[in-house]
């Protein structure tokens, strides 16, 4: 018996949880006014909030710092509380959404499909179901002693695709 305590059941249900709903509609009025998109918003259930956000130009500290307070001047910590955080997309993160690739179109990226095949090349072109990459193919031509190194384009659905990571080489 729970004499006088609430069951651990109830702890559970009784705690609230900031509404990730609330969160986006708030991060998106802000966004609608800077150069900024959304990756990725996390809510844990002891609200935590974690919001990834990138840019065609960067992000900037002064983005997220101004991101940060303006969510903190409309989601009242009287009221809620919660721990917020808010951070650029990593370079070296997998893409999340639609718009990263397209940020990163003439950029070198690493894909893995859902198969386990895996390309490096350059991102191409970008469009709703596909991105298309050009990929170095080494290949021995008929009657030739030695293997030269072709370009190829391929092209791969987004469905199709499990991660894609851009490149990073310092030269």
């Amino acid at each position: 018996m729970w004499r006088g305590l609430k069951s651990p059941l109830f702890l559970l249900i009784d705690k609230s949880m900031i509404d990730k709903d609330v969160v986006n509609q708030v991060v998106e009025s802000f966004i609608d006014q800077a150069d900024i998109f959304v990756v990725d918003i996390i809510i844990t259930n002891n609200n935590h909030i974690s919001i990834e956000i990138d840019s065609f130009e960067g992000v900037s500290l002064d983005d997220c710092v101004n991101l940060s307070r303006y969510i903190e001047s409309k989601i009242d910590r009287e009221q809620e509380d919660y721990e917020l955080e808010v951070s650029s997309a990593g370079l070296t993160s997998p893409f999340k959404i639609h718009k990263q690739y397209i940020k990163n179109t003439g950029k070198e990226v690493e894909v893995i499909t859902t198969t386990g095949s895996k390309y490096t090349g350059v991102l191409k072109a970008v469009s709703a179901e596909s991105i298309e990459l050009i990929v170095d193919k080494t290949i021995k031509p008929e009657g030739s002693k030695r293997k030269i190194t072709i370009q190829e384009e391929i092209t791969i659905l987004l469905q199709n695709i499990k991660t894609t990571k851009l490149i990073i080489r310092f030269k």
